[in-house]
């Protein structure tokens, strides 16, 4: 060991805090130890109850720095110096950016709603970026509360200075105005920040083009832009517009410079606990590993009318918007069971996508029972969230584990599992479902008023 980490060990030693009296001594001794491994790469941090429970989600430009700050006895405040109290361990996943950990870090809390995330945070630190499509000459800017006025909310996003520098940087690639438009020139202009409308540079229709790719790129849907981009500038070269294409070369070539993939190497995938939903999940049906890839699905509709399906994909247990999918039902019948079978059976048809290791469902037993034949010849597993009408934030988390052998009392074995509403799977499958009922409605909402514009 270095005379460096011996000098910040001890350091950390004389200056922790007095733990909560439900972390006991050892527990202290292994989280002390534990943070003179933190790296100095940016990352996501999980702060953790003696239970487990994660109590915390936060982001570091560097790791090391930011984690070891909470147990110092300089500078906290009483809700900083409760929190630390409280920390039995610390799980960190490392990431390639900072602008990566901004996205992370909403995901997870998204995910776990940590309850000192609520009590410590201001609601002045939570920023929504808000992009209004269906304005002639939109604009992007920030705001604390939603409203229900048909723009697209991206968010939530805790700092509101860091998703400013991140939106700074892709402006570079993706011009936007940040303010109504007026048609009037600015030094914006001149540098190249927005899409110089005012000048003529390029056309509001162009510009909405644009507009729809940052907005991808913040729903995390990076991967899918990069694909879509690298075919739009073959396409563009092969009909000879040059222009066109070279134009595309600098926004691809822009967006691989930022480097926003987040990484989840194997090593911590496996290693990390803060995950302890994914194995928690292999144990309890039985599955050979961890399931990487989830996918959730919900139907929408209104007696029967504009009838869609949502697919929604988690991967290593967090969101992953560019693989989300959505469908029309080519029958539209007020019948779940029946939809959810078409969605899943036209699902399985895309063998391009991959498989996932785990399906789980909006609904009780009857939408198991009307798909599970069809995932399982895939080797896929499947459960059902039954919340038996409840559709609030709040409903229980209750499972339905179909059975591969039958009973002798019924034709269809199955097993229903009550989750506590405060563990880590719990927590996920709450998540999962409730994207893919999000996910639906919207889809839903815009069939409907296209039908009524007809």
């Amino acid at each position: 060991m270095s005379e460096k980490s011996v000098s910040t060990t001890k350091s950390l030693d004389h200056q922790v805090y007095d733990l909560d009296p439900t972390v006991t001594p050892e527990m202290r001794d292994r989280l002390l130890q534990k943070l003179k491994t933190l790296p100095a790469s940016p990352g996501v941090y999980f702060h953790k109850s003696a239970s487990g429970e994660v109590i915390y989600v936060g982001k570091a430009a560097v790791l090391k720095n930011r984690v070891r700050q909470y147990f110092h006895k300089t500078g906290k405040d009483i809700k900083t110096e409760a929190l630390v109290r409280e920390i039995a361990d610390t799980d960190w996943i490392v990431v390639d950016t900072e602008m990566d950990a901004l996205f992370l870090e909403s995901e997870m809390i998204k995910r776990y709603k940590p309850k000192w995330n609520i009590l410590l945070r201001d609601d002045k630190t939570v920023s929504y970026v808000r992009i209004d499509m269906k304005s002639e000459i939109p604009y992007v800017s920030f705001t604390r509360t939603p409203q229900d006025d048909k723009a697209t909310y991206i968010g939530p996003f805790y700092g509101k200075t860091a998703v400013e520098k991140a939106l700074r940087i892709m402006r570079k690639v993706f011009p936007y105005y940040d303010k109504p438009y007026d048609g009037k020139k600015t030094l914006h202009t001149d540098l190249g920040l927005t899409p110089g409308i005012e000048v003529g540079r390029t056309t509001p229709q162009e510009y909405k083009k644009n507009l729809r790719k940052l907005r991808l790129y913040l729903e995390g849907g990076r991967h899918k832009l990069l694909k879509d981009l690298e075919k739009q500038m073959l396409d563009a070269a092969k009909a000879e517009k040059f222009e066109e294409a070279a134009e595309i070369r600098a926004q691809l070539f822009g967006l691989r410079e930022l480097q926003k993939k987040i990484v989840f190497s194997d090593k911590e995938f496996l290693d990390i606990s803060s995950d302890q939903a994914l194995s928690d999940l292999q144990n309890m049906l039985n599955l050979p590993e961890p399931p990487r890839r989830i996918e959730g699905y919900d139907i929408s509709h209104q007696s029967g009318t504009n009838v869609v399906g949502s697919m929604v994909v988690f991967t290593n247990g967090a969101s992953d918007r560019s693989e989300y999918r959505k469908f029309k039902l080519r029958q539209q019948k007020n019948d779940d069971t029946a939809n959810l079978h078409e969605v899943i059976e036209r699902r399985l048809k895309h063998s391009e996508w991959i498989f996932p290791n785990l399906v789980i469902l909006d609904g009780g037993l009857n939408q198991v029972n009307a798909v599970k034949d069809l995932l399982w010849a895939h080797n896929i597993a499947v459960i059902g969230r039954d919340k038996s009408g409840d559709h609030t934030r709040n409903a229980a988390v209750r499972i339905i584990i179909p059975e591969h052998a039958k009973t002798n009392n019924s034709d269809e074995a199955y097993r229903t599992v009550l989750l506590r509403p405060d563990s880590h799977v719990a927590k996920l499958i709450a998540r999962i479902d409730d994207e893919a009922h999000r996910f639906a409605i919207t889809y839903h909402t815009l069939l409907k008023r296209k039908n009524m514009l007809r």
